[in-house]
């Protein structure tokens, strides 16, 4: 496998585990992102690029490449739904005590990359992921605006990966990256150095397959003196801080992380419907219809009801009126049409269900199991993205627009309570825990 193929997995598996539930046939809807934790180098980026068109209608894109359309979504009574709505105000007139702007470089010139808040007023960001040499990890004040170089993380031999993954917890950071080494296999080699900073130390190398395949590792945490991971295929793994060999945690051998200790499988469209507290042995299984397709976090779960309906189609002709055939295989007799009844938030026990905005995106993880981001079309191409709070059902324009080509980045978050996004020469740093 080449380095490139490496990279280009990764880009692809991580997309996949965030990518909106997808109808029967289409493999994956991907959207351009800028992810917190998983930086890409500008090869990456230009290897697995995609769009997103701004009124909202994404192209599809098969794990092969080939292009196809979306099938659409339609209201109940056949009719297309209405997506679009009234701008909101600027996030920063809506929720004032929760936004930072920032400048998008360091005051030496460098990007940085965002990764994780140390605390309530300390950025962790990267830098060095663009041109794939030296990278460093340094904290950012976001009251001074200063900087500090917290570590340069190491530079490796042989086919190496980027720093990726990126945690902390109890003044430690961790990280790992991928390498393959002349005549051994490919591991995925976790490090860690102290908040405060320090030289990096490796903790552990993970052994990895195929990762074409089988992924790499995702989930990384720092919880007490341990680190723990998990297999992007499943299986949850624990080491000490201090180093020694991963050791699978009991019960967890098929499942992936949440928010540890909470840990949970993927059963087809239902996302951490099933989840287990591997320090407690509570068990939590959320409420899910027949017709529902749906992600959960701890607390909640968010989706769609949905009715699946195959139509016929007439084949295509040629002038002469001969069918015309479709690469090797005949067109299609049908298509399959995807029909949202409603979208919904609600508590895993099934109580306290609420309506979302019909153009959330149903495919990310909500910050704080409580924000969403809301595709606003516009007429024009103009495409709006929105911040909408499922407490208090307030919105707030996230000043996002298309650029020049028609594509939109979407803000990187998770379901923790950091979101950032860069809008020309400022670096949007959203808190959400300063919400209330």
């Amino acid at each position: 496998m080449t380095d490139l193929e490496d990279k280009l997995s990764r880009v692809l598996s991580g997309a996949a585990h965030r990518a909106p539930q997808a109808p029967a046939g289409l493999v994956a809807t991907v959207k351009t992102r800028h992810r917190r934790r998983r930086a890409r180098t500008a090869a990456v980026r230009a290897a697995a690029a995609v769009v997103l068109v701004a009124g909202g209608v994404g192209t599809a894109v098969s794990a092969l490449g080939a292009s196809a359309e979306p099938h659409p979504a339609v209201s109940a009574t056949g009719e297309a739904k209405p997506s679009a709505d009234k701008i909101p105000p600027p996030i920063e007139k809506v929720w004032p005590q929760a936004v930072h702007k920032i400048p998008a470089k360091l005051p030496d010139g460098r990007a940085y990359y965002p990764q994780l808040l140390l605390d309530e007023h300390t950025l962790l960001v990267m830098t060095g992921v663009g041109d794939g040499k030296r990278q460093f990890l340094w904290s950012y004040d976001l009251g001074t605006g200063r900087p500090r170089q917290i570590a340069e993380i190491p530079p490796t031999k042989g086919s190496a990966i980027f720093a990726d993954g990126v945690a902390a917890g109890g003044g430690n950071i961790v990280w790992w990256a991928s390498y393959k080494e002349a005549g051994s296999p490919r591991v995925a080699r976790i490090w860690t150095v102290p908040a405060a900073g320090g030289r990096p130390r490796p903790v552990t190398d993970v052994p990895l397959g195929n990762v074409m395949k089988q992924g790499h590792i995702n989930g990384l945490a720092v919880t007490g003196s341990d680190v723990v991971f998990a297999y992007e295929k499943g299986g949850v793994y624990r080491v000490p801080l201090s180093g020694g060999s991963p050791q699978p945690v009991k019960g967890a051998e098929r499942h992936h992380i949440l928010q540890w200790p909470w840990v949970g499988i993927h059963r087809g469209k239902a996302i951490f419907r099933e989840l287990l507290n591997v320090e407690t042995g509570e068990r939590r299984d959320a409420v899910v219809k027949a017709d529902e397709e749906v992600r959960c976090g701890v607390d909640r779960c968010a989706g769609v009801a949905v009715r699946y309906k195959t139509v016929k189609v007439e084949r295509p002709r040629d002038r002469s009126g001969k069918e015309i055939k479709c690469g090797t295989r005949r067109c299609p007799d049908t298509v399959q049409t995807r029909t949202i009844l409603r979208s919904f938030v609600r508590d895993r026990d099934g109580s306290q269900e609420h309506e979302l905005p019909s153009n959330f995106q149903s495919g990310d993880d909500a910050g704080l199991e409580r924000f969403f981001k809301v595709d606003l079309p516009r007429s024009g191409d103009q495409g709006v993205l929105t911040l909408y709070d499922a407490d208090t059902g307030r919105s707030a324009d996230l000043g996002i627009r298309p650029d020049a080509r028609g594509t939109m980045a979407i803000p990187d978050g998770g379901l923790d309570r950091l979101m950032t996004y860069p809008i020309k020469n400022e670096m949007y740093v959203l808190d959400l825990a300063a919400i209330k």
